[in-house]
């Protein structure tokens, strides 16, 4: 088997801590036997602290070259008063459009044993399993023009434009339905296409490519309409579709029917399926160097890597299987801790997580 190549960018805020537990867990797999290779670089804060940018030429050049990239999170409020291109987010974006990872796949699992961690009923989310597939390198994030001026009036006004090709919204569309295919065949798209051209253009695409997956049932919600219906029935949905700007939102909101946006991965895949693996949430920087953080979302990202960069199927589901272990024991970190638990820290997790793997065999 070749050596899968990983650079790995624990980034700012809780992210060294929660990439080291993640990269414990990959130690134990190449104990037994996988062909893993780790090297670290500096991204976002921690990129402009060391190089004074925050994608450094140093990291740009080891992602190239790696197979796949392991992040934790960027950001810090000390960071907030830099011009905005040295700002730690614009390393996020730099990565991402250099790597052209255009497809996110954001999942929205919830544990059995998590059911009470929701803010919703267990029976409106017991058993949700949602994989929302965002588009994320076009879009009102990266469109041209933009920019804060002067108008003709002599005002300031501020303007972002919301654009789409064609070729972007098909790749990202056979993303989709071929995500869709591997799960229960049903695949909702998001947009907003009785006001905005730019996604009445993606319904169309979108209907276009379903020619080519006629075993799949597409369906067309508003997005308004879509971020009503994930609270009041998210079951109804298995995987949803969405441009970069609505996908942002909705992933986000759909993290929090499982309680915790700590127990969510995600993956950025480009069309070779390399990919960026990184936790759903931020750098938490009130709780960052505390040993408080949730490690499971950067373990189960490391999973994620695994089955879809890497087609190692049973590796992610050992780690996966290690995850479900725990929670089935009883340890919580303080974000989902309930009565009845064991707390433990962001190294405790780690622990019985390593532990957990380690029984399998």
């Amino acid at each position: 088997m070749n050596t899968m190549k990983i650079a790995v960018l624990p980034g700012d805020g809780i992210g060294p801590e929660i990439i080291a537990q993640a990269q414990r867990v990959l130690d134990v797999l190449r104990q037994d036997g996988l062909a893993i290779e780790t090297e670290e670089a500096p991204l976002g804060g921690a990129g402009y602290d060391a190089y004074g940018q925050p994608y450094p030429d140093v990291t740009q050049k080891l992602c190239r070259e790696a197979d796949a990239v392991l992040l934790g999170a960027v950001g810090g409020p000390q960071y907030d008063t830099l011009d905005r291109p040295l700002r730690p987010e614009r390393g996020l974006l730099a990565i991402r459009k250099d790597l052209n990872l255009f497809a996110n796949l954001r999942p929205a699992i919830l544990y059995p044993e998590l059911a009470n961690a929701s803010t919703l009923k267990p029976e409106v989310v017991s058993g949700l399993d949602i994989m929302i597939v965002r588009e994320l390198t076009g879009d009102i994030y990266f469109g041209q023009p933009r920019g804060i001026a002067v108008n003709e009036l002599g005002e300031r006004e501020a303007y972002n434009t919301m654009r789409y090709s064609e070729s972007e919204i098909r790749r990202i569309a056979h993303v989709a339905f071929g995500i869709a295919m591997k799960r229960n065949k049903k695949l909702c798209s998001v947009d907003k296409a009785n006001v905005l051209e730019t996604t009445e253009f993606w319904k169309e695409i979108m209907i276009d490519v379903a020619r080519a997956y006629p075993e799949v049932e597409l369906s067309h919600m508003y997005v308004d309409n879509a971020a009503m219906q994930l609270v009041r029935n998210p079951k109804q949905f298995d995987v949803m579709v969405t441009g970069n700007i609505f996908g942002d939102i909705l992933s986000d909101e759909a993290s929090m029917l499982t309680g915790s946006i700590g127990m969510l991965p995600s993956a950025s895949l480009d069309q070779n399926n390399k990919g960026l693996y990184e936790p759903s949430h931020g750098s938490a920087p009130d709780i960052a160097g505390r040993d408080l953080a949730n490690p499971l979302a950067t373990i189960l990202s490391a999973a994620m890597m695994l089955r879809y960069t890497f087609s190692q199927e049973a590796a992610a589901q050992r780690v996966e299987g290690a995850v479900k272990t725990v929670l089935a024991q009883g340890y919580r970190t303080a974000d989902i801790h309930e009565a009845g638990c064991q707390k433990v820290s962001c190294s405790g997790m780690g622990d019985a997580v390593v532990r957990a793997l380690a029984a399998q065999h």
